[in-house]
């Protein structure tokens, strides 16, 4: 029934390569099991709620682009940079609830959905200058990186330099930077699944020690706290409406680029240039972060990390199934999440911002005009400790450079994005 539904034979695949590519995604990406639940908490988001809710939405998600993107070969899961915003930009920075922001997160959702559904995603997506997507990427790898840095105490509050090192003679932070270095290895060494091995190798050596205390592996899943928690009374106000803006702009482009990355490697680009099908896993993504927000978390994003199940053959929503199958399994695995230091999450969160960071190389450096805003947006992220800053500098000024060197021949999406910016700052 699933190689007729799939069609093996057209996409040149079949079961076994599809499982295999499955399990390859799920490797790469099983981390967000372990890392979500620990950023939203620290939003005030329940630890448990979160742990079951992400592996709900994660499955359910995967299931949608299995059976409605079926060409698709891509996990979704709750999106790294966007949980942080949220717990610590929204809940920490803003003083809004949990329930306010899975409000906001709906809302931003539905907005997805309806673009989705309309001409204006094509418009949107050739609208925003490239670098402008690489800046905002690479900032929030930054803004990850100083968050990773706290949690790890590599860094500690100056009343000086604001900022200074931490506590090196710290047992625990010399695992987490053996846990960064080991992700590191392996990833040259082509080994999949070398963050959550990193994880929970090192976690295992604190626990065997003594650094770490351990609390089993298996249980029943938490109770789901966030269901249908949502309030929209706040959501729908007029200071959300800058939140509400970063959380759709962070999941549509970064859909967008992430789609157009495996569409590269699956050989989904047709001569015309148009991604084949797009418009299908488009619609499976935004309709994945109104269940996710539904069920108590955090915007759900395609995964680059598809890449890897790509690679090694999967070319059908086969593999998507695989996926969700596999997070369904680890909803009975929490005390195993809450067994992990949280040294050893921070190196974790490092190492991936390493990952967002080097997309700067495509950057056009040779034009400042270009360069310039990129660069700010990856600046203003981290120190203003705020993404929804960093995206708002980074439009003000791209747009003034563009008045003041007289080159105002670009997408109207520049001046309304900028206008929008400008005034969230005035009214703020």
């Amino acid at each position: 029934m699933m190689e007729k539904y799939f069609d093996y034979r057209k996409h040149k695949t079949d079961f076994k390569t599809e499982v295999i590519a499955g399990v390859s995604t799920f490797l790469t990406m099983a981390y967000i099991m372990f890392l979500n639940p620990i950023i939203l908490a620290d939003g005030g988001f329940d630890f448990g709620g979160v742990f079951t809710a992400t592996a709900l939405a994660t499955a359910l998600a995967c299931f949608i682009a299995a059976f409605y993107a079926k060409t698709w070969p891509v996990g979704l899961a709750p999106g790294m940079g966007i949980n942080a915003f949220i717990a610590y930009g929204v809940c920490l920075g803003m003083k809004y609830t949990p329930a306010e922001a899975l409000g906001a997160v709906l809302v931003a959702g539905v907005v997805f959905l309806i673009i989705s559904l309309t001409p204006i995603r094509a418009w949107l997506i050739n609208s925003i200058p490239k670098s402008l997507k690489l800046g905002i990427g690479a900032g929030i790898g930054l803004f990850l990186g100083v968050i990773g840095f706290e949690i790890m105490g590599l860094t500690a509050d100056h009343p000086v330099t604001l900022v200074t090192l931490g506590n090196l003679g710290n047992p625990l932070l010399l695992l987490g930077a053996g846990a960064f270095i080991s992700m590191i290895v392996m990833e040259k060494m082509k080994i999949k699944g070398n963050i959550i091995i990193g994880i929970v190798a090192f976690s295992a050596i604190a626990w065997v020690t003594g650094l770490g205390k351990f609390n089993g592996v298996v249980s029943a899943p938490p109770p789901m706290t966030h269901l249908f928690a949502f309030d929209l009374g706040a959501a729908l106000s007029a200071s959300m409406v800058t939140v509400i803006f970063t959380l759709f702009f962070i999941d549509f482009f970064d859909t967008a680029g992430t789609l157009t990355s495996v569409a590269n490697v699956a050989g989904k680009i047709g001569k015309d240039g148009k991604i084949k099908d797009i418009d299908k896993a488009m619609l499976s993504d935004s309709a994945s972060t109104v269940v996710g927000s539904i069920l108590g978390t955090s915007t759900v994003t395609t995964y680059v990390e598809s890449a890897a199940g790509v690679k090694a053959g999967g070319r059908t929503g086969m593999t998507s199934l695989v996926i969700g199958v596999l997070f369904l399994l680890c909803l009975f695995f929490a005390p195993l999440a809450t067994s992990l230091p949280k040294e050893i999450d921070g190196a974790a969160l490092i190492y991936i911002a390493t990952l967002f960071v080097r997309n700067i190389v495509d950057i056009e450096w040779d034009d400042i005009a270009e360069s310039g805003p990129a660069v700010l947006a990856m600046i203003a992220m981290p120190f203003t400790y705020s993404i929804s800053h960093g995206i708002a500098l980074a439009f003000i000024s791209y747009a003034a450079i563009k008045i003041c060197t007289g080159k105002t021949n670009v997408s109207p999406a520049i001046w309304v994005i900028a206008i929008a910016s400008l005034i969230s700052f005035v009214v703020a």
